[in-house]
């Protein structure tokens, strides 16, 4: 049963889409999300507390929509960024590339399809509606041997984004979650490690000045202590101030309550419309917290039709 009619409005009276921190909708569930579009509303269940809401998405209730996703190719081939835009909708795009890593991202495109996507993705949004996530740095051994991380592709994936007028990168580390752990036991051998601080401090420098070199800028997302060492600013994922002169509307700029502000977390509110249990990734990634699909679709559309 729905708790009452939340409407989680911006000051202005408009809503913030997240799409989704949970899940990846732009690579499969497109059409669910058109849909509910076209409802006017999302019902959504608090993961915790398992409390449902209803989100408000009916013409002049939503300023814009921050999509999250590993892979926008059906996005962008189906041309769903000219049918939000043609709504009035504002389109941020955070497009999380890793290095190719068959072991920790097993149901990612090939490396080369997605840095083609910075180009196509820059093509329906300025630049600076574009963020390159390079989320998260791992660092795993196998069978006992040396320590290896994700950061082999680093430069090449910086190049691409880079070419395509991006400038902001955002990074993390490896956080353990339980699902993590569980997924760990279909892999024996296999240990995920959390370097110290001084080490994480040397990466993020490192890499701060691979970015500068390029014309970007290097942010992290919840690394507070090793970022401030660093000399590296904590990101806002979702930035009002920056999606007010992206958006052209007023944005309400309160702190989001739902993030980890004590580890850094500078974000302002927006309401994430995904599901762990109605939309499970098909990515499959070991170090993530979302519900992972057992396997990738045999059809591109069959996950849409939620």
């Amino acid at each position: 049963m729905l708790s009452g009619m939340e409407a989680f409005l911006s000051e202005a009276g408009r809503v913030v889409l997240s799409a989704s921190r949970r899940t990846d909708i732009p690579a499969f569930y497109m059409d669910w999300f058109m849909a509910r579009l076209e409802a006017g509303f999302f019902s959504v269940t608090n993961p915790y507390n398992r409390q449902a809401h209803i989100i408000p998405a009916a013409p002049g209730q939503v300023a814009g929509v921050v999509f999250w996703s590993k892979d926008y190719g059906d996005f962008l081939a189906r041309g769903f960024g000219p049918r939000l835009l043609d709504r009035g909708l504002g389109l941020f795009f955070h497009f999380t590339v890793n290095s190719s890593d068959p072991l920790l991202e097993p149901g990612v495109p090939p490396l080369e399809k997605r840095l083609a996507q910075f180009s196509a993705l820059a093509r329906i949004a300025p630049p600076k509606a574009i963020s390159w996530r390079f989320d998260p740095v791992c660092h795993y051994s196998r069978d006992g041997g040396p320590t290896r991380d994700n950061l082999a592709d680093f430069e090449r994936i910086a190049d691409a984004a880079a070419a395509a007028g991006v400038t902001r990168c955002v990074v993390s580390f490896m956080d353990f979650y339980p699902k993590i752990r569980k997924r760990l036991r279909e892999h024996p051998g296999l240990v995920f490690s959390d370097p110290p601080k001084e080490r994480k401090v040397e990466i993020l420098r490192r890499l701060s000045e691979r970015l500068a070199g390029r014309g970007m800028a290097l942010s992290t997302c919840c690394e507070n202590e090793a970022a401030e060492s660093a000399g590296v600013s904590p990101g806002a994922c979702v930035d009002h101030g920056l999606l007010e002169a992206l958006f052209g509307a007023v944005m309400s700029h309160r702190s989001d309550a739902g993030q980890r502000k004590s580890q850094g977390c500078l974000c302002r509110e927006s309401r994430d419309v995904g599901d762990y249990g109605l939309h499970p990734c098909f990515h499959r990634c070991l170090y993530c917290y979302a519900s992972p699909a057992q396997a990738r679709p045999a059809s591109p559309k069959e996950p849409r039709r939620k």
